[in-house]
């Protein structure tokens, strides 16, 4: 970062209907700074302030605190005397004390992740000024002891170093209830709070060694540090990991004067929002107390009550509440305080309005006047996403293209796979945290074969890590969960294909097959104990968790309408059953942009033949065996191909190395040898024979297609003999053969040569022909420099980016998650590359791959299939890429769609 001490400002003010920044300003301000300021500016009452800047943070983290403070330290004053002015107080003044908030605020909404200080300017003098200028003696040492509480706290480091550990002042507090024979803190008497005031400074000394800071510039300057290092706090830390937020953003200060709903029955603090977060209902609503201050709503210290009447007489109703009970101790701000809840219901339409989205809102009432103190887009469910978005639409408050960008596309998952039942997962108990490799909810009895999935009605496959001979046992099971792998791993990519929910790489758990026991922390579970796993966080729980399946609202094929309506790039999907096919294209997917052609060979009818070729030791031998495979193929193929009728589809053919498919469990070797009359020591030469170091980077891909051509001419027959049988039955097909793994313009050239050598035998066979693309995945590097040359004979690329990203940064898919938890949290990488696609490497081999393919063939059709196809940052740069299609699992072909339109909109802006 450029660091120009002289360029101001780096504090911006707001308050009195004015301010210096603006909701834009985001990125600087933070969202909590720039809302204040631009709430200000349209004349919301908001407690002057001012916000120091997310580049100060980065200042700080860079240059450490003296230098960073220094380039601000005469603006703050400025602005304190801004403050000063507008509320005719003295920020340290015996008589008329200015007290403040000192809060975080990074770009985006991070709730309860960093640090807050309340009630900062209050010492031995000024809190004696409070008690008279409020002549509430009370409220003025009990703000003091709440402010020694959470500075120690927030500044000086005194919160618990873990859960055994007591919060020293806590200690002190209950120490003093035992004493008083009392429970509550409100039973405290003036004496005991000034008592608690000096216990509380005593600790303080005690603990740190230095007297508790009575000066309020120095205790606003401990504040600030405080927030700037909660930036880098535990909490911040794995929150923005778990949403992908950038470390070098940096968070923001607000500063502002202090209001408090703690001041009596005519105070009071609340939280609202414009519309139901949960469903997305136009119902404005909310939660308020009487006599408290913020903190108390959201930590649950007291039961708060509804802001408006008809929410107060739904809660009675789910309270079982009378109806006069409830008017009598549980009134509605709109009932209690009618005129200030006109107010506040005036200023929520002008915010909705003004913001043009649902918004979230916190106030407070002081002695009957009520001040806004915080407006943010409201964070929402899936559904209510959707219905706030399309409701937003039909009341012409937004236009088609804002009602798509407020689609948050991952969020769509919630409203595509079942989900736990929210008042069963409040129970449930967590006993292991894994990868959310594939979303979804699922509970079922513990195996851990995949041949023995159907054992139970309703099973989870807990392997060490599951492969392709694990594929039927997966489509049976509920659920997926792995020890090992990564969210491109095996089990991960299979199951977001299957629409499966899977919990990937839970490192805790100790599985041992030969016992049949699954422990974590020392508890077993033994096969048959029922688990559930929550594939949208990664959360693995103790037994049976209820279920339900979501409900798709009309307003979902709006959005999905709007997205067809403004997209320009297609979305096609990953599918190798005619099943997922039909998924995917009810979903709206525009064609198949991989069918994984080795996943057919693992059912249990095929893969006897299977082993058969591998283990011939002549042409012939393998052309007898790939004979049974034919039409077994073929049937595959007319499945896929009716599923997709009249769009697209392409088929990889084989890809992995052929030990993938051999038995390595001895009783299985033994009955292959039985099976093919040779010898279990053939067997076994066999499957030594074909073990590789290094699989990855070994023979697999076009290089089987090339020593065995036997192959490629059986898998070329039965996708062209499959379309010709579509045909005579009036059913268009339209398959792209595409070769895999090439590296050179040979390999390519060999492969062509066979399948369309195949294709022109079965024409003359069948006295018949259709139209079909022979092209190639673009996987390894080199392919993406010689994309000139290759371009001049393929009909397509399609870039796999799961092994164009293993082979650009040498990572292993399955083993990378050793190393890449630790390279995310040090900063060494800002995403995981197999999740996010690496726009400034990966991303740039597959732009020159692309530019030069489409040198030479300006009408080559260029796609992508990896995993990446559903990201929706990635699907955005394939869009500005100029792809004309990305691929994805079926499950996220609406997220690829949605990301896709807005793709196609932020570019036109």
């Amino acid at each position: 970062m450029e660091l120009l001490e002289n360029v101001k400002p780096r504090v911006y003010n707001f308050g009195d209907k004015k301010a210096d920044g603006n909701r834009e300003m985001k990125n600087l301000l933070g969202g909590k700074g720039a809302n204040l300021a631009e709430m200000s500016s349209i004349g919301i009452p908001v407690p002057p302030g001012f916000t120091i800047t997310t580049e100060v943070c980065t200042e700080y983290n860079q240059l450490g605190e003296e230098v960073a403070m220094g380039f601000i330290r005469d603006e703050i004053e400025a602005a304190i005397a801004n403050i000063e002015s507008i509320m005719g107080t003295k920020f340290g003044d015996k008589e008329n004390p200015l007290l403040i908030s000192v809060r975080s605020g990074a770009r985006v909404s991070m709730p309860g992740m960093m640090d807050t200080v309340l009630n900062l300017g209050l010492n031995d003098d000024a809190v004696l000024g409070i008690a008279k200028q409020t002549n509430n003696e009370r409220f003025a040492w009990d703000s003091y002891r709440r402010f020694i509480q959470m500075y120690g706290g927030v500044v000086l480091g005194m919160k618990p170093e873990s859960k055994e550990d007591i919060d020293p002042f806590e200690e002190i507090m209950e120490a003093l209830k035992h004493k008083r024979n009392i429970e509550l803190d409100t039973e405290f008497t003036i004496q005991d709070l000034k008592d608690l005031v000096y216990d509380f400074k005593e600790a303080v000394k005690k603990r740190t060694g230095k007297n508790f800071p009575s000066n309020p510039w120095d205790q606003l300057t401990g504040a600030i540090i405080a927030v700037f290092n909660s930036w880098n706090g535990d909490r911040a830390v794995y929150y923005r990991k778990m949403h992908g937020y950038p470390s070098d953003w940096g968070t923001a200060v607000n500063v502002q004067a202090m209001v408090y709903g703690n001041m009596g029955s005519d105070s009071g603090t609340g939280v609202c929002f414009t519309r139901d977060a949960a469903t997305g209902e136009n119902t404005f609503n909310g939660e308020y107390l009487i006599d408290a201050q913020g903190e108390d709503v959201v930590a649950g210290v007291r039961t708060p009550q509804q802001i408006t009447k008809t929410g107060s007489q739904r809660w009675a109703e789910l309270a079982q509440v009378e109806e006069d009970d409830r008017i009598k101790y549980y009134p509605s701000l709109e009932e209690l305080m009618p005129e200030i809840f006109k107010e506040l219901n005036q200023y929520q339409e002008i915010l909705e309005k003004h913001y043009r989205d649902m918004q979230d809102m916190e106030f407070t009432i002081q002695q009957g006047k009520l001040w806004i103190l915080q407006t943010r887009n409201g964070k929402r469910t899936g559904a209510a996403m959707v219905k706030i978005a399309m409701d937003l639409l039909k009341e012409r408050m937004i236009n088609e293209k804002e009602a798509l960008l407020l689609i948050e596309p991952n969020k769509l998952d919630e409203l595509l796979h079942p989900v736990f039942d929210p008042k069963a997962l409040k129970k449930a108990h967590a006993i292991a945290q894994g990868l959310p490799a594939s979303p979804g909810a699922a509970t079922g009895k513990i195996v851990f074969f995949a041949d023995e999935a159907d054992k139970y009605k309703s099973s989870i496959l807990v392997r060490i890590e599951t492969s392709p001979e694990d594929l039927e046992g997966m489509n049976i099971a509920r659920g997926i969960l792995t020890a090992r792998g990564g969210m491109t791993s095996h089990a991960a990519v299979v199951a977001r294909g299957m629409g499966k929910c899977c919990v990937s790489g839970a490192g805790a758990l100790r599985i041992d097959y030969k016992t049949r026991t699954l422990t974590v922390d020392g508890h077993k579970y033994q096969e048959g104990d029922w688990i559930s796993l929550n594939g949208s966080t990664g959360n693995i729980f103790e037994g049976k968790v209820a279920t339900m399946e979501p409900e798709l609202s009309g307003e979902f094929a709006e959005i999905m309408d709007l997205a067809q309506k403004f997209t320009k790039m297609q979305v096609r999907t990953n599918a190798d059953t005619p099943k997922d096919a039909k998924v995917a294209r009810n979903f709206g997917a525009q064609g198949i942009g991989l069918t994984r052609t080795e996943h057919m060979f693992f059912e249990v009818d095929r893969i006897k033949a299977m082993r058969e070729m591998i283990l011939a030791d002549t042409v012939k031998g393998r052309k007898e065996a790939l004979k049974e495979l034919l039409p077994m193929q073929r049937s595959d193929f007319e499945g896929i191909f009716e599923a997709m009728e009249g769009l697209p589809v392409t088929i990889r053919l084989l890809d992995p190395p052929l030990h993938e498919f051999v038995p390595h469990q001895l009783e299985t070797q033994r009955a292959l040898a039985e099976d093919m009359h040779i010898t279990l020591q053939e067997v076994k030469n066999k499957v030594a024979e074909l073990e590789e170091f290094n699989p990855m980077l070994g023979h697999r891909g076009c290089r089987l297609g090339i020593t065995y051509p036997e192959i490629t001419e059986m898998q070329a027959r039965a996708i062209i003999e499959a379309a010709l049988n579509l045909k005579e039955k009036g059913i268009e097909a339209k398959p792209e053969i595409m070769i895999p793994l090439i590296g050179t313009m040979a390999e390519f050239e060999s492969q062509e040569a066979v399948i369309r050598a195949t294709a022109n035998q079965v024409f003359e066979e069948r006295n018949d022909s259709i139209e079909y693309l022979v092209g190639t995945m673009m996987e390894i590097p080199r392919a993406t420099l010689m994309a000139d040359l290759i371009a001049e004979k393929a009909d397509f690329f399609s870039f796999g980016t799961n092994d164009l990203t293993q082979m650009t940064f040498g990572y292993s898919r399955d083993d990378a998650s050793k190393f890449l938890p630790i390279y995310l949290e040090k900063g060494i990488l800002k995403d995981d590359p197999f999740e996010v696609l690496d726009q400034e490497g990966v991303g740039q081999l597959v732009k020159i791959g692309t530019e030069r393919g489409r040198s030479v063939k300006t009408n080559l059709k260029v796609g992508i299939c990896g995993e990446h196809g559903g990201e929706p940052s990635s699907v955005e740069f394939c869009y500005n890429t100029g792809m004309n299609y990305v691929s994805c699992s079926p499950f996220r072909v609406p997220i690829a769609r949605v990301a896709a339109a807005q793709a196609a909109i932020k570019a036109t802006r």
